[in-house]
């Protein structure tokens, strides 16, 4: 299903991106409460892989002005360009997360509404990259959909593809990788409805 839709989304976000940066700026940190609990985890002013930041804008602004040293990864370079202008001190990395290979650990790992445009298969494909940037007790926080599926949405006037997988798997895929789950909130209604994950290194 949906398998032009899922090819086409880096292309879809770099030809969007100024639409996207300026309604993501209209929807404020409605994130806040668990990008707290997700710090809490965290040694101080610790290093944190942001893998699908957009333009940096609110979710890395507010991670910065904690402290935390960011590392944005994103594949399109207008969302590149973007963050680095706001935030050039920090580390902005043009490339596709399904091929992350930055050889160093991390305290904290974040695939906030970015993970979840990937295909099933590519999913379970992530979870082992994510192990391989997590240092020890390392945090990891993302998104999904609430249950095994498809979706299609709608961006800019143009199809937006997201999938899920089953929660059971997401448990497995964690629990093989070496995390284990700390929360999991399935549509929450304090989130603008987003399934989140929040699991530990152990």
């Amino acid at each position: 299903m949906a398998s032009k839709e899922a090819a086409g989304i880096i292309d879809l976000y770099q030809r969007k991106a100024r639409h996207w940066i300026g309604s993501r700026a209209r929807t404020g940190l409605f994130e806040k409460p668990w990008l707290d609990y997700f710090l809490a985890l965290l040694p101080p002013a610790s290093p944190i892989l942001d893998i699908g930041c957009g333009s940096a804008e609110p979710i890395a602004a507010y991670l910065i002005g904690l402290g935390h040293s960011v590392t944005g990864v994103d594949s399109s370079p207008a969302m590149i360009d973007a963050c680095r202008k706001r935030f050039p001190k920090q580390e902005w990395i043009v490339a596709d997360m399904r091929e992350l290979a930055l050889q160093r650990a991390f305290y904290g790992i974040l695939a906030w509404d970015s993970f979840f445009h990937l295909h099933h298969d590519d999913q379970r494909r992530m979870f082992p990259l994510f192990r391989a940037h997590a240092a020890p007790d390392a945090a990891l926080m993302f998104t999904s959909g609430p249950a095994h599926g498809e979706a299609i949405g709608s961006f800019g006037g143009e199809p937006l593809y997201h999938a899920s997988l089953d929660p059971a798997e997401y448990r497995s895929l964690l629990d093989r990788n070496g995390f284990r789950v700390v929360s999991h909130i399935v549509e929450d209604p304090d989130c603008d409805g987003h399934t989140v994950w929040l699991a530990q290194l152990i």
